[in-house]
């Protein structure tokens, strides 16, 4: 009998693999920085989502209860901002882009998380964390802001390696004449009478956006967690503060695994508005199929920097494009197999770090084997690649409608079968001419035919 493999994550706190173990037996919590609701998402914020997606269904394979949390801050000053360019009121902004975010990454084949906790929703859990941090001495009331005092934290800086004097330096941003220290940040501020505010002790206001998530994850997930997510651009200031925030209120470790996934760039560019090349999900999906943007982004390991480009993803398109194609030829054979996945190589490389590359690399290797099986190991195979499928959160689709779905081109798959007809009957009047003819027309307008002796099958190119 196999053994489990164990499953490695890289702590960006230590900044090594370690062997991974719940603190709970048998339970996960795991969460993960969300949307600030005020427009569309793009693909680099769908990076995140799709990394701790893979993670969320690879854990699911080992332990019988976890709980994945990815928040939804509907509070912000870019939310505001968004509202009064629109003349649109608040919850209208983050109804709108919630919804439609949710909707965006369904498409990528993420699964929903097990809570979404809104921020809005979550004000008197800010308020209470922050009374906790004043009576402890981390924290202090200034001109109607509270701030968190850097300064009396002595480990502060750990996660991203910065000592106080790193973080000041070279600094260009004017400093608030309220803060006893520059680093200091904001964990409540007051609110202009026509914006979105609470009340609390300090007088009407709103939580600083570093609050939000320690408060949170104390709120629904208890003092510690397993394994906090997120882009590597939240390890300073936003995880680093969240740690200063949650471990000087309550004490004990927070969280115990910090994992962050690398920067996208765009054809070799930062993507940046500045420089125009913003790609939004929903935009990207006017053209790509959302299982086309999955694969892409996890063609790359999720430490390692990804170019996302056309050429990428023309390449991932045709890749799913062979993988479905391989499925068609067996979309007859029953799945009555069981698989071990504890013998399969792509399970042992995503229990390495997610090492997707490696376990996509193993599924071609399955791929290649299912065309050169004999028939009587065929179902294994099947089932094999649909694992792995599974857990990667691909080929989870009819073979049949991913390759007769997608392409831009105008045929209707009834006049397909019109023109497959008609080549059938000139072939069968042995007008060849006619028949290769009808087969290059189709082809022109992205229909490949695939002869066999079954009979013609038609894919989109």
């Amino acid at each position: 009998m196999a053994v489990t493999p164990t499953l490695t994550l890289y702590n960006t706190l230590g900044g090594k693999k370690q062997a991974f173990e719940p603190l709970e037996p048998g339970t996960v919590k795991m969460y993960v920085c969300g949307p600030t609701v005020y427009n569309l998402a793009h693909i680099g914020n769908a990076r995140p989502v799709v990394v701790f997606d893979t993670l969320f269904r690879l854990l699911q394979t080992h332990y019988d209860n976890v709980v994945y949390a990815r928040n939804i801050t509907d509070v912000d000053d870019k939310i505001i901002a968004a509202a009064r360019e629109g003349n649109r009121s608040i919850d209208a902004v983050t109804e709108e882009f919630t919804a439609k975010y949710r909707e965006d990454m369904a498409q990528l084949n993420a699964l929903p998380p097990t809570l979404e906790p809104h921020a809005t929703h979550n004000i008197a859990a800010m308020i209470a964390l922050t009374e906790k941090l004043i009576e402890k001495g981390h924290a202090y009331e200034s001109a109607g802001h509270v701030l968190f005092a850097v300064e009396s934290m002595p480990e502060y800086g750990k996660l991203s390696g910065r000592s106080l004097e790193d973080m000041l330096a070279g600094a260009r941003v004017e400093v608030a004449d309220y803060k006893r220290h520059p680093g200091d940040f904001v964990l409540w501020k007051p609110a202009a009478d026509e914006d979105p505010g609470w009340d609390s002790p300090w007088g009407r206001g709103r939580p600083g956006w570093h609050l939000e998530c320690s408060a949170m994850i104390r709120e629904h997930l208890g003092d510690t967690i397993d394994i906090h997510g997120g882009g590597r651009d939240l390890i300073f200031p936003h995880h680093e503060n969240e740690i200063a925030q949650s471990r000087c209120a309550h004490g004990g470790d927070y969280v115990r695994y910090w994992m962050h996934n690398a920067y996208l760039d765009i054809d070799g560019e930062k993507m940046s508005k500045s420089l125009g090349n913003v790609r939004t999900v929903r935009d990207l999906l006017q053209k790509y199929r959302g299982e086309v943007l999955r694969f892409a982004l996890l063609s790359a390991h999720y430490r390692s920097p990804l170019n996302f480009s056309a050429e990428l993803l023309e390449q991932a398109e045709t890749t799913l494009t062979g993988l479905y194609n391989t499925l068609r030829e067996v979309a007859d054979i029953p799945l009555d197999v069981e698989v071990p996945l504890a013998d399969e190589p792509f399970y042992q490389a995503l229990n390495d770090d997610l090492n997707t590359p490696v376990a996509i690399a193993e599924l071609h290797a399955l791929a290649k084997q299912l065309h050169k099986a004999a028939d009587g190991d065929k179902p294994a195979l099947k089932a094999r690649i649909l694992a792995a499928g599974n857990l990667l959160g691909i080929l989870e689709q009819d073979p049949e409608a991913w390759l007769q779905g997608g392409g831009d081109g105008d045929i209707s798959p009834g006049d397909i079968e019109d023109a497959i007809a008609a080549r059938q009957q000139a072939k069968a009047d042995r007008d060849y001419a006619r028949a290769d003819a009808i087969r290059e027309e189709l082809l022109q307008q992205g229909v490949v035919l695939e002869d066999s002796r079954e009979g013609t099958k038609w894919r989109r190119a």
